[in-house]
């Protein structure tokens, strides 16, 4: 089942904020509301990719979960380890390229908020705040490379939960999982305005047509992939 819904969200309370680091959003809480309706069972592994701030990590580390944040960002790394350290929780935060250091693991729950703003730039920043959001022409630089590597780090029965904007198609997100051997779908969907980065590149949006002309909301959606 899709839900639908627009409530008004904030910050979650004591969470440090670094400049430079992404501060949790509308994608960040739609994926979180996804995983609170996860059965995680105490000690349940638990893989946060492209933690930022480690908003996830730490609303998975408060059910019991073992969890391991991973970001690109040095910045993001620390952050992550100083939150976690402030709420009492003993969460494992790497340095790596997505997943990566995880390889050769295996978990019960991955979640990921992947760059996934379409821009002009052929190839996505490797450094600078854009990291956290710019993801090539077609907005699928990084979300593919998730969706072609998951399945071989969830368990049996294990699930995926990624977030991202329907500019960058849902349909090639479900394809490339089910061709990993996933069972996906889309369990929430939710309008949100345009925040500072879609406003500026608007215009650059309706000339690829991915949006139209006087639209100024796009659309979120959590996919739920199974591994069988």
């Amino acid at each position: 089942m899709v839900t639908t819904a627009t409530p008004e969200r904030t910050r979650p309370p004591g969470l440090l904020r670094t400049p430079g680091v992404y501060v949790p959003q509308s994608d960040t809480f739609l994926l979180q509301d996804a995983m609170e309706r996860e059965p995680l069972r105490p000690g349940a592994e638990v893989l946060d990719v492209g933690t930022g701030s480690g908003a996830l990590a730490l609303a998975a580390a408060r059910r019991g979960a073992r969890v391991t944040a991973v970001d690109t960002s040095w910045r993001a790394v620390l952050t992550t380890r100083v939150n976690a350290a402030l709420a009492g929780h003993g969460v494992e935060v790497l340095h790596g390229d997505l997943l990566a250091p995880a390889v050769g693991r295996r978990f019960d729950l991955i979640v990921g908020n992947p760059p996934y703003v379409p821009a002009p730039q052929a190839r996505p920043p490797r450094r600078g705040p854009a990291v956290a959001w710019d993801a090539g022409p077609d907005g699928r630089a990084v979300l593919d490379r998730i969706c072609d590597g998951a399945a071989a780090l969830l368990r049996p029965r294990g699930v995926l939960l990624l977030v991202h904007s329907a500019l960058c198609g849902v349909a090639p997100t479900l394809e490339r999982l089910r061709r990993t051997g996933l069972e996906p779908d889309v369990v929430d969907r939710e309008k949100v305005p345009f925040g500072p980065v879609m406003t500026s590149r608007a215009a650059w949006l309706r000339q690829r047509g991915l949006i139209a002309p006087g639209e100024d909301k796009e659309e979120l959606v959590i996919v739920r992939a199974d591994r069988i």
